[in-house]
């Protein structure tokens, strides 16, 4: 793994003491974005932890102006985060209806039948690779989080407990499971050692098979003023173009891509060996790219726009949230995803603001929320207490939380989304 030094001080977007560019090596001196400081966006807090210290790391993110990766550096290690984990996929019904239309779609597409191998890297709790089994082709989950592994081994999926890499790409095709299909979703932004992760991807392949990735799309989370979506598991923040350098840097050449709705808009890339030549470039990647390079993606100005528009979302939603509380509002939150957390964090919202929060994840039930220590609870509180207003933190779900809780309006309750900036919904 890089190792990084933390910078000294900061004076108009350039650090003293730098760090370098996790892909290409490159001294990082320019910000993209400065979030202060936050805890671990997915260690929630139990009543027994309450009173001890809690660990808060820079959340300031830098932009490379030779490959324009856009980047945290690596405070904590990949293990300190991901062995033991509180997210699992399959408690969004949207997520497990976006998986199962992916499936139907590349195994029409690519043929994939009962002689076939899917592998999933950070597979999670086997909430895709569950429509696979269904089509009984043979599948493999590969997932650092051990109590989220299990979770999948119980629904009858194989999983290696293992985090991806080189190694244990090797370890794998050493053993005749090489992919003829190898997805990562919401993976390549969690690895800070990205050469090696995409390097296991090349190795883990097939000769004719195909890579589907996705990702948060970094001009998404600049047009739509995503700055939530930034946390310390998200070491990446990644636009075609510089995708496109780390895969071809490893020899793997990216031949289709699709912009996707979910996550607040996300890329999905379809990518395989260079030497595979059965499949010609898309015009979906040159058109993507044209509109990247439009918007200025090869141009650090562009880049330095977006702490602007943070800082407004900031004082809009405190703005808010102080006229509510001055007129004798409650308000609750819905959710403990980790993009809320980040939001919380930064614009120092705590119990004063949100009287609680409610998340279906029964893992968050009666722990706090990292840094704020808001309680969170099952959703029925929502009906006991019966807020004026519901914070909806997990805003890329909007409409289905809206559609789940639509009740609150039987007491004139009204939802409340603040990203990109603060809207109220009757």
């Amino acid at each position: 793994m890089t190792t990084t030094t933390l910078q000294a001080s900061v004076h108009n977007g350039t650090s003293v003491n730098r760090c370098s560019c996790r892909f290409c090596g490159t001294n990082l001196k320019h910000t993209f974005v400065d979030l202060g400081m936050s805890p671990l966006c997915e260690s929630y807090v139990t009543a027994e932890q309450l009173n001890q210290m809690e660990p808060f790391y820079p959340l300031h993110v830098y932009v490379c102006d030779r490959c324009f990766l856009v980047q945290l550096q690596e405070y904590v290690s990949p293990q300190d985060i991901f062995s033991y984990y509180a997210y699992f996929s399959s408690y969004s019904d949207s997520w497990l209806q976006h998986a199962k239309n992916y499936t139907e779609k590349v195994t029409d597409r690519f043929g994939l039948n009962s002689s076939s191998q899917v592998v999933e890297i950070a597979s999670n709790d086997g909430y895709l690779l569950q429509y696979f089994v269904s089509k009984q082709i043979p599948v493999l989950g590969i997932e650092p989080a051990a109590n989220i592994a299990e979770v999948a081994i119980t629904k009858g999926i194989p999983t290696v407990i293992k985090f991806f890499g080189q190694n244990t790409a090797e370890e794998l095709a050493a053993n005749g499971k090489q992919a003829d299909l190898l997805v990562g979703n919401n993976v390549l932004a969690h690895v800070p050692d990205i050469n090696d992760f995409v390097a296991g991807c090349k190795i883990l392949l097939k000769p004719q098979g195909v890579i589907t990735m996705e990702f948060p799309h970094l001009m998404r989370l600049i047009e739509g003023n995503q700055f939530d979506t930034i946390y310390h598991e998200h070491f990446s923040y990644l636009s075609l173009l510089t995708v496109e350098k780390v895969f071809a840097a490893r020899n793997l050449t990216i031949f289709d891509v699709e912009e996707l709705s979910t996550h607040g808009g996300s890329l999905r890339i379809y990518a395989c060996h260079v030497e595979d030549n059965s499949k010609s470039i898309s015009q979906n990647v040159k058109d993507l790219r044209a509109k990247e390079e439009t918007v200025g993606f090869l141009n650090l100005e562009s880049y330095f726009l977006f702490a602007k528009k943070v800082k407004e979302t900031k004082f809009q939603l405190l703005e808010f949230l102080i006229a509510a509380k001055r007129q004798g509002k409650s308000i609750a939150g819905y959710g403990a995803p980790g993009k809320g957390n980040t939001l919380l964090n930064y614009c120092g919202i705590r119990e004063d603001f949100l009287d609680y929060t409610v998340d279906r994840n029964p893992f968050k039930q009666g722990k706090f929320l990292p840094g704020t220590h808001i309680p969170i609870f099952h959703p029925d509180k929502i009906q006991e207490t019966k807020p004026d207003y519901l914070l909806i933190l997990p805003w890329n779900l909007k409409n289905e939380v809206m559609s789940q809780m639509s009740y609150i309006r039987d007491w004139g309750g009204k939802f409340v989304v603040p990203i990109p900036k603060v809207n109220v919904y009757s």
